[in-house]
């Protein structure tokens, strides 16, 4: 017998050398198993997780990974893995277990490793790389006991305890484009699908057929369907996440429109339309695939209020958790908010239940009707754009047929285009009141953006300025005031107004490299009328990792909750997360944490 800390394992192989510890509602647990191509181990579960150590010190050597022509077998050092990180467990009943790893690991001369029959479990669970913390990874452990009902009550001990993670989900609605990206969403998908099923995941699966089929879906359901559903699942890009999210929250979310922008004729400032001229007022102390065109639902040719009124299922919802798994051209919403591009890592957090919350802009589109303007209103989760993104949205259009590689090939001609756009833009003023000082006061001008570029801070897993609370300091301003406004008018190449960084392949900082995911704060960003070589710099600067896209005088870069547009030429289009809106004035406003996402948000 020998004593491990606070528990006790025996030599033999029966029953009895399970032993228990512990309070009796959740006592320790702990016996000798052998784990696979590793060796006897001694085994122990905590509520927490499951430990083990190996018995025979032979095993215990300096390299990291046993291997075999170059092919990861198992991590040595792993020895434990918390419940958090599990999502199945299975018996898989009697059959062959490696005992000993190879004693010349990756050489086909070395000793092989010897192998028993006996009674088998495995835990699948996850494993993060070491190089890239985002990226997860399946990993499985498998250990065998020569007595079945010793490795039956570990199964059913280890299944108790997921049962108690209560987050997860259990059912889950699934919507597949097979036309994202390069075409892959249905192989992405088939590859994904045994492991939620592993994980006793149910999925009801719809490929969609055309655009607009998720939307409509959406916008069709009940409440009383959507709520036997623990969340939705798109398997697509940017474009398709939009698509669904406007289905579900079209009907669903009722606020306040954000202010319209001022009639023409209501205007009482005279501003010079050439150079771009930034006036402040007096103020008081204080993608992507499947783009949907105009005809289409989510085009904006229904007002909103037109569809299902009665709805009960209301946002903010913490139960009701979106999931995005990347099939797309830029997926830059998957990037943000887990830190990678790589679908399975996205299932793996959407299995665990992970959970973040995401700010959603409602832009609004306004529309002279006899009963004065009539609201057409879309959501957006990571950006919406016009000038050289709608215009390259609208030219990409024409190549679908080139897949992704359009947007380079579309990019490249409305650049040499070099066009601009005459515009009004006012956007509302945000504040921080004096703050104490020390750690909250850092905190709270982290918050609002008003800290130095060094010391700006990416959002990352458990961010301190999306979980910071609103306080009476931070509370913005009356739009109704005229004086927290500023007004900005000229010839722009684009406006955009991002909600997140957007990080993607492309822009691996993303257009605000400090933009955070849940700090309720649109990033204004007007591209003022420059030479093409200026512009071009700009763009260089916005694809290097750790540029300076925004440090440009013909850059202007504003923290805002909203903000108005009115096109006073020439119109382009509004790309809203990758879809085709055309407005001649539009509003926005953006809702902080407006929906709860599966996703954990990015280690780096």
């Amino acid at each position: 017998m020998e004593r491990i800390g606070d528990f006790v394992t025996r030599d033999d192989d029966s029953q009895a050398n399970t032993q228990f510890i512990g309070a009796e509602e959740h006592p320790i647990l702990t016996s000798s198993f052998f784990l696979d191509h590793v060796g006897e181990v001694s085994l122990t579960l905590k509520p927490d997780g499951l430990s083990w150590k190996l018995m025979d010190s032979l095993c215990n050597d300096h390299e990291d990974r046993s291997t075999c022509l170059g092919i990861q077998i198992l991590s040595r050092n792993n020895t434990s893995i918390n419940i958090s990180d599990v999502y199945a467990v299975e018996f898989i009943d009697w059959g062959l277990v490696h005992e000993t790893l190879l004693t010349n690991p990756g050489c086909l001369l070395g000793h092989a490793s010897e192998v028993k029959n006996m009674y088998r479990f495995t835990v699948h669970g996850v494993d993060r790389s070491k190089s890239q913390p985002s990226l997860w990874a399946p990993i499985v452990y498998t250990f065998g006991h020569m007595d079945k009902p010793t490795c039956q009550m570990w199964v059913n001990r280890l299944n108790g305890f997921l049962s108690m993670e209560t987050h997860r989900p259990k059912n889950l609605l699934v919507y597949v484009n097979p036309g994202s990206g390069k075409g892959n969403g249905c192989r992405t998908w088939l590859s994904l699908a045994p492991i939620f099923s592993q994980a006793k995941v149910k999925t009801k699966v719809t490929v969609t057929e055309r655009a607009g089929h998720a939307f409509e879906a959406m916008a069709s359901m009940s409440d009383k369907e959507l709520n036997s559903y623990d969340g939705i699942v798109a398997v697509g890009g940017d474009g398709f996440f939009n698509e669904i999210l406007n289905g579900i929250l079209l009907s669903r979310h009722k606020a306040p429109y954000p202010p319209s922008p001022p009639d023409d004729e209501s205007e009482n400032d005279v501003l010079p339309h050439d150079p771009t001229v930034t006036i402040t007022e007096p103020s008081v102390s204080r993608e992507d695939e499947s783009p949907l065109l105009s005809g289409s639902p989510l085009g904006g040719s229904q007002p909103v209020n037109n569809i299902n009124e009665n709805s009960e299922m209301s946002f903010p919802n913490e139960r009701f958790r979106f999931g995005l798994i990347p099939s797309g051209s830029t997926d830059a919403i998957v990037i943000c908010t887990t830190g990678v591009r790589d679908s399975m890592t996205s299932a793996l957090q959407i299995i665990l239940g992970k959970r973040l919350c995401l700010d959603i802009a409602q832009v609004v589109r306004w529309e002279k009707s006899q009963s004065g303007k009539d609201p057409r209103v879309r959501y957006a989760a990571s950006f919406a754009g016009y000038g050289f993104y709608g215009d390259v949205i609208t030219e990409s259009e024409k190549y679908r047929w080139m897949g992704p590689k359009r947007y380079d090939y579309a990019g490249t001609k409305v650049f040499l285009r070099h066009r601009s756009y005459e515009a009004k833009v006012a956007y509302m003023k945000v504040e921080a009141e004096k703050t104490n000082a020390g750690a909250n006061a850092r905190r709270v001008k982290a918050f609002w953006g008003l800290s130095k570029e060094s010391e700006r801070v990416p959002c990352r897993a458990k961010c301190d300025i999306c979980n910071t609370p609103v306080t009476p300091q931070m509370e913005t301003r009356d739009p109704q005031k005229e004086s927290n406004w500023v007004r900005v008018k000229g010839r722009f190449l684009s406006i955009g107004a991002a909600v997140i960084s957007c990080r993607n392949e492309k822009a691996p900082d993303g257009l605000v490299a400090d933009a955070h995911l849940a700090d309720g704060f649109l990033h204004l960003i007007l591209i003022k009328d420059c030479p093409r070589a200026f512009y071009l710099w700009h763009l260089t600067q916005l694809a290097r990792k750790g540029g300076t896209p925004l440090n440009f005088d013909f850059v202007e870069h504003h923290k805002t909750t909203t903000f108005t547009f009115t096109s006073s030429g020439e119109e382009s289009v509004w790309n809203v997360d990758g879809e085709i809106l055309q407005a001649q004035k539009l509003s926005a406003q953006v809702f902080r944490g407006l929906i709860s996402l599966f996703a954990s948000g990015p280690e780096t």
